[in-house]
Parts: C-alpha cells; structure tokens; sequence
C-alpha cells in the first residue's frame, strides 16, 4: 500500500479525549507522527490511514485559489476536524532528524520548566524522554504583580505549577490563607473533584506559571501511574491541612447544607480524618448513607444503589442536607472496606467528568 506524505492542523475540536486545536499530525514515508507524548485514537488513525492512501487531493482549486480541504474525526463522544498543511518530501532519515530538530525547537523555551518538573519529587522520577513530554503539555503564562491567577468561583479545569515568582490564596476579606512559591502545585482539587476553585490565588510579585488542561491532566495521569499516587497524596494532604479545623466537629458530629460543603469534600474530609462513623443525606425526598470506619468506605445506600454504584450515586448529590454521626455498631463495624477510597473517588470523579462532556 502506498501512502501520500503530508502535515495535518487540527483546527476545531469538540470534546475530544486527547487532541488540542492546533497540533499537528504528519505522515511520511507510510508512518505516522502524532503529538508529543499522547496516546494514539484508532479511529483517527483509520481516517488518515485511509485519507494518505486513498491518492486524493488534499486541497481543490476554486475560483482562481487554492482552498484546504477539511477533514473530519467522529467516531467517538468528540469530534475533531483537520486540514492539510504542507507535505514533506524526506526520506525517512531526513523526517526524522527534522522531527527531532522541532522538537528541541519547541521545548527550547522550557528548559527551566523542565528543571523545575525535576525538583517536584514525582516528576523527577520521569525519564528524560517523558520529562520533555510533560513539559509539551504544558503552558507558559506570564502573572504581573497583584495579578490574579485563579479567581474564586472559575471553573476548576487548570492545573497550575509555580516556574518562578510568588502567589498567596487569600480569601473572601483578602486575609493570606497560604504562600507559595516556585515547585508549588495547585488547582488539582479542582480538577479531581469537579468543583469550582474554591479560593483566589494572587501573585505578589511577577510570576511565571506553567498551565495544564483538563484534558492533558487526565492523559497525564492515565499516562504515567506514578503521577496518579503523587496527585492522590497531595490532595490528601491538601484536604487535611484545610479540614484540621473541622475534626473537633467531626468528632462530636456534624450538621449542615450540601449548598454550603459538597459530597465530594465531605467524604475527602471523614476519610482524610479517618473518622468512624454514619454520613446520613437528605435530598428530593431521599435519603442515602454512607458508613465508614477509620476513614475507609464500608457500605452505601441511596435509591436502588447500593455500595460502589450507590457511593458514586452520591457524588452527583448537589443540594440537601446532610448529618455526620460518629460510631458504628459491633455489626457494621465487620464489614469489608469496598476498595481504596481515593481510587474510588477519582473513578466516580471520572463519571463526573465524562456525563459532563
């Protein structure tokens, strides 16, 4: 089979799982080239297996011009639509000397990006090769002093990594909530729970912040398992450090609006307290419980959902109210941890996220 070289754009992208508006595809020499450091669609690589060996045209003349032609990716929830660039005549040595040129192009900029991904603990244990991936994925943005980074209430779709400079989170009344500096990570709650950013970031002198998708943070973590343990840890400790406040009211048990605390940071607070005890939800007129001991998840009810369906049930829970009752009894106290807390919420955070798209 003989395939027709050629560059592909992508130009429009609808919910796609993997691909971002602008980056390129190329096919040369029958093999395909792919961006930096994401895995492969199938259904993509069909449609360019079939467009490269097809001998068509990639672009059509109309009225004295040449016009691109537009192509087309849906086989899955999103869809995507690419164009022909340009083609390149190399041989297969030359593409691939010219490939590796590029990209030293592209990451030229990063280089204190990259040595900085290495001083975060996690990071550094990645390979030279996916160091640089990761740092493809990234977006450098440049913050002026008492610029804000993140607002209160944006949507929590960024990951934001600290390059250079210094940012506080403050809060409503402007009080500083927490420093940070260069190495600091934030804006994985966000991400990993779904909800809105819960506290505005600002910096306090010209910061330069590296910025990851939604998308590329989930390819990252889907990528690289490592990363998912570091991302756990630091939410864990993260939820800690902000809910030390609230053990004594755990302790004693605790009342209150799901408009004011959602599902999602109820649970991460009892299980990063590793309390025991009932959390107890009305709303719509239902009624679920959650049971679990020493923080882990035993038993949940709610509707016609029981344990792991009834837990991720739960997390969609946006208004009602809820009661946390400390204890178990010599019966409940027995039952089998359904599985690790973090992974299941990451997974039911993942349902979130897909029934969103």
């Amino acid at each position: 089979m003989q395939f027709k070289n050629g560059v592909f754009v992508i130009t429009e992208e609808n919910n796609c799982p993997l691909y971002n508006v602008s980056e390129e595809l190329s096919v040369t020499g029958g093999m395909l080239s792919l961006p930096a450091g994401k895995q492969t669609c199938l259904t993509l690589v069909n449609g360019l297996i079939n467009l490269t060996s097809s001998g068509g045209s990639y672009e059509q003349f109309s009225q004295g011009s040449i016009e691109k032609t537009k192509f087309e990716c849906g086989g899955c929830t999103g869809l995507l639509r690419y164009e022909y660039k340009k083609e390149r005549g190399f041989a297969t040595l030359q593409m691939k000397l010219l490939q590796a040129a590029q990209k030293r192009e592209k990451i030229d900029g990063m280089g204190n990006s990259i040595e900085l991904l290495r001083t975060i603990e996690i990071f550094s244990t990645l390979s030279e090769a996916d160091l640089l991936d990761l740092a493809t994925l990234l977006e450098l943005t440049d913050y002026p002093w008492q610029f804000p980074i993140a607002q209160k209430g944006d949507p929590g779709d960024r990951l934001f990594i600290i390059i250079s400079g210094k940012a506080e989170v403050v809060d409503d009344q402007g009080a500083v909530l927490a420093e940070l500096g260069p190495s600091e990570v934030f804006g994985e709650m966000s991400l990993l729970s779904g909800e809105p950013v819960t506290a505005t970031i600002m910096a306090v002198e010209p910061c330069q912040i590296a910025i990851m998708s939604r998308k590329n943070f989930r390819h990252i973590i889907t990528r690289f398992p490592a990363l998912q343990i570091f991302f756990y840890k630091l939410l864990v400790g993260r939820i800690t450090r902000m809910n030390r406040q609230r053990a004594d009211e755990l302790s004693s048990g605790m009342v209150g609006q799901l408009a004011d605390i959602s599902t999602v940071e109820l649970c991460q607070m009892i299980n990063a307290n590793q309390k025991t005890g009932k959390l107890t939800l009305e709303y719509d007129g239902k009624r679920g419980v959650i049971i679990f001991n020493e923080g882990e998840l035993v038993y949940a009810e709610v509707d016609d959902f029981v344990e792991k369906e009834a837990f991720f049930k739960v997390l969609t829970v946006e208004d009602g109210r809820f009661r946390f009752s400390q204890g178990l009894d010599v019966h409940e106290k027995k039952m089998e941890v359904i599985g690790g807390f973090m992974g299941l919420l990451m997974e039911g955070m993942q349902r979130l996220d897909d029934e969103r798209e």
